[in-house]
């Protein structure tokens, strides 16, 4: 008796278990990433829709790896995977690796030593072992899995690495084909733990951008929500870092970093930061968003403004908020140096998920930008960057 009850225990232990592996992160990603739009969506004319399908779309910055999903499928969560990102029109899609987030996080302090979000999440998830305690090892699972993807369906999603690759994308696009071009970046350079060889580890596994700090400073410098505050700069490590990522030809990008560490950057010779999703603080005031005259000096320097989509960067949840935050940046920065920096799956709410765009083109064209400018901050001004960025092969 006492066997068939501790048996019958087992298998209750075994199917909650079960349970909890196979629900428990699915609920945390739907209530982490809400999508603030009417059930009936938003509305967009005849001519905003024949207008976005004409743009070429970009995207600087999309966290759905954290979830640990197959992004060829379609699901009824988050706001992005390839078949929402075709039906939005977009062309190419930065899908960043999230490694390390604090405990606690917030837009004021954090740190470094303090507990990791992402830790138990992966563990929930059931990812690969390695991957469980080295942000390293955490960084180079999440590209691995888009890579897979990339080799299930060509026909659908392409891993971008070089101007080439950027070419040939946009040439099958031009040509009819709905495919999606994937570029692999890092939120912040902690996966690197200190190590300048992992950088070039990440750039043989894929990656192309990297942000360098993210909610905590690190061993590149300070971070815009750290402990050392705006006066923490870029390190000597942060300095051999930049320079080896302007000579393998990666974006960097300085969201999440001090002030003094885009000053910092900055005053490097030949760098072109990009500002991959943010606000613009003179018309949203928040912790979040940088001041904007360092804004416009990223732009003053050829760097590109990624806006953002969620709330506290935006001050506000609908398609016309995007579209002012768009308007605020234009005038700050000028039309060829703003771009879009949605920040989709990334713990935000959002007005709209990745199939539902065409309603950020029709609130662009009632905020009264041109077809020209909407062309240009949809994408334009990304490729434009991205195709003397990326490496020639």
């Amino acid at each position: 008796m006492l066997k068939r009850i501790l048996l019958s225990l087992l298998a209750i232990v075994v199917v909650g278990l079960i349970a909890f592996f196979s629900l428990a992160p699915a609920y945390v990603e739907r209530l982490m990433n809400p999508v603030s739009m009417p059930a009936e969506g938003w509305p967009v004319s005849d001519e905003a829709r024949a207008l976005h399908q004409r743009l070429v779309i970009g995207d600087w910055h999309a966290d759905p790896l954290l979830w640990d999903r197959d992004l060829l499928k379609r699901v009824d969560r988050g706001h992005t995977d390839v078949p929402r990102l075709l039906e939005g029109n977009v062309a190419v899609q930065v899908f960043t690796t999230v490694t390390k987030s604090p405990r606690g996080q917030n837009y004021d302090h954090n740190s470094a030593a303090s507990g990791d979000n992402i830790t138990p999440l992966f563990i929930g998830q059931l990812r690969p072992p390695r991957s469980l305690f080295s942000l390293h090892e955490r960084a180079l699972v999440q590209a691995e899995a888009l890579e897979d993807a990339a080799r299930r369906a060509p026909d659908q999603l392409r891993i971008i690495r070089t101007q080439g690759d950027l070419a040939q994308l946009l040439a099958a696009r031009d040509s009819g084909q709905r495919v999606l071009g994937a570029i692999i970046g890092s939120e912040g350079g902690h996966p690197l733990e200190g190590d300048l060889g992992k950088l070039d580890a990440l750039y043989g596994a894929g990656f192309r951008l990297m942000g360098l700090t993210h909610f905590f400073d690190n061993e590149l410098g300070g971070s815009l929500h750290g402990e050392g505050g705006s006066g923490a700069g870029l390190s000597d490590f942060g300095r051999q870092v930049v320079d080896r990522m302007m000579q393998l030809g990666m974006v960097i990008d300085v969201t999440h970093a001090a002030p003094q560490m885009v000053e910092d950057v900055l005053a490097i010779p030949g760098t072109r930061p990009v500002l991959s999703h943010t606000g613009i603080n003179g018309h949203c005031p928040s912790p979040r968003n940088l001041p904007d005259d360092l804004v416009a000096r990223i732009a003053d320097a050829g760097g590109l403004i990624g806006v953002g989509y969620w709330s506290d960067v935006i001050c506000g949840q609908t398609p016309a908020d995007v579209a002012d935050a768009i308007a605020a940046a234009i005038e700050i920065a000028g039309d060829d140096h703003v771009s879009l920096g949605s920040d989709w799956d990334g713990s935000v709410d959002t007005p709209f998920d990745a199939a539902h765009l065409p309603a950020l083109t029709q609130a662009l064209l009632d905020r009264g930008l041109s077809e020209e400018q909407i062309a240009k901050v949809m994408g334009a001004n990304m490729m434009a960057y991205l195709a003397d960025t990326l490496p020639q092969r």
